[in-house]
């Protein structure tokens, strides 16, 4: 089969090659890529990423794997605190330069459109200022960019979870509303890590609940380390999605799927923290609307949406068309824009990964090996990125 995408980078037609050939027989095109034997997919949708701040992690590492779980090390002052030391100090040009250098990345592994949260401020300046960064982006890129305010990341040194809390909804959240009127800084959603020993239900429900008053999407971290009841929140206060869930229960899974709120899963996270696994099979079988996000991070450096998959299907036991959907169409609907992407259908907006293989589960049963078999990304209609090798198969 085949697709044809207009210059509005929307998608014209798809379905069989000659029926297309036929149908533009008169057309003249700008640009034609010889596709045979080769597979067409969606672009992927990277439903969660922290992928602005300076300052790696790459030395509390080894304390993880020497056996220093998460919070013991949050709670030395090492983690998101580590981070936001570096993030206040780093000038908004060298946030954008690395931030760009790691969307471009992504878009070599085949994402197409990328969350970003901010969060490694914690104070509202950091916060713009990330934000600012995440806008730029949006702007001057191809890539596609949901942008997400996660100023409710940690509870910065020197306050309690009610004082940031307090300053969050009082201070923090009349700036955006105000920067979003003037059209500085259009934000998405609002994200709060619903977490013992960060933020109670009580906060995150105030914070979520004056973030949707203003207009974003609710789209949180919860039940990740302990069972909060963030899913029967987020199901209350109608939330677009919840991440992690590693700990959810049983009542917030049936709550989610009777929400339609989306669960974003992160395989890379409960890997590389060696915690348990997310319930994706038991959410599927209730009808949860489950979507995959890589957790970009200091924490879980990971760019890449076809290793993520992987991990979904070996560790999550998820079959690998489930996995692609939950990459692709349920992402989009996690981000609130499933009616523009996530699928090759007409009308859609013109984001395509081309395969070097006419198996397209070669993108998952290959761990790792997305460099050597993406051919093509595109995003609304135009070459993002072509693979070297590309050029020695042309048309001959």
């Amino acid at each position: 089969s085949s697709s044809v995408l207009h210059r509005d980078g929307r998608i014209k037609a798809v379905g069989q090659a000659d029926v297309i050939r036929n149908q533009f027989s008169g057309a003249t095109f700008e640009r034609k890529i010889d596709c045979t034997g080769k597979c067409i997919l969606p672009g992927l949708v990277d439903a969660h990423t922290h992928p602005v701040w300076a300052g790696d992690r790459v030395h509390e590492f080894a304390m993880k794997l020497a056996g220093a779980s998460y919070m013991e090390i949050h709670q030395a002052g090492g983690g998101i605190h580590f981070t936001v030391e570096h993030t206040r100090k780093a000038t908004e040009e060298e946030l954008f330069s690395t931030f760009k250098h790691r969307l471009e990345c992504m878009c070599r592994a085949g994402s197409t459109l990328v969350e970003c949260k901010s969060g490694y401020g914690l104070n509202l300046e950091t916060e713009l200022k990330m934000l600012r960064v995440i806008e730029r982006a949006k702007q001057s890129l191809d890539i596609g960019i949901s942008s997400t305010y996660c100023g409710a990341h940690s509870v910065p040194k020197g306050k309690t979870a009610t004082e940031a809390t307090d300053d969050i909804i009082n201070n923090h959240l009349p700036k955006l509303k105000e920067l979003k009127q003037s059209g500085e800084i259009h934000v998405n959603n609002i994200d709060v890590f619903c977490e013992k020993g960060v933020f109670d239900l009580d906060s995150t429900r105030r914070i979520l609940q004056a973030g949707k008053d203003i207009g974003l999407q609710i789209n949180f971290h919860g039940d990740e380390l302990h069972p909060m009841k963030s899913a029967e929140l987020g199901a209350e206060l109608g939330a677009r999605a919840i991440s992690h869930l590693e700990e959810v229960s049983d009542e917030g899974i049936t709550a989610m799927a009777r929400a339609k709120c989306a669960a974003v899963l992160l395989p890379t996270t409960a890997y590389m923290l060696r915690l348990k696994q997310p319930q994706a099979r038991k959410m599927l079988n209730e009808g949860v609307i489950v979507a995959l996000g890589s957790d970009f991070n200091p924490n879980a450096y990971c760019f890449s949406m076809p290793m993520v998959m992987h991990l979904a299907c070996v560790n999550m036991k998820m079959s690998m068309n489930e996995a692609l959907a939950a990459a692709t169409i349920n992402a989009a609907y996690a981000l609130g824009k499933s009616d523009t992407h996530g699928s090759i259908e007409v009308g859609k907006q013109g984001d395509l990964v081309v395969i070097n293989s006419s198996r397209w589960e070669h993108l998952i049963y290959q761990f790792g090996g997305h460099q050597a078999l993406i051919d093509y990304v595109i995003v609304k209609g135009k070459i993002v990125y072509k693979n070297e090798r590309c050029g020695i198969m042309s048309s001959y």
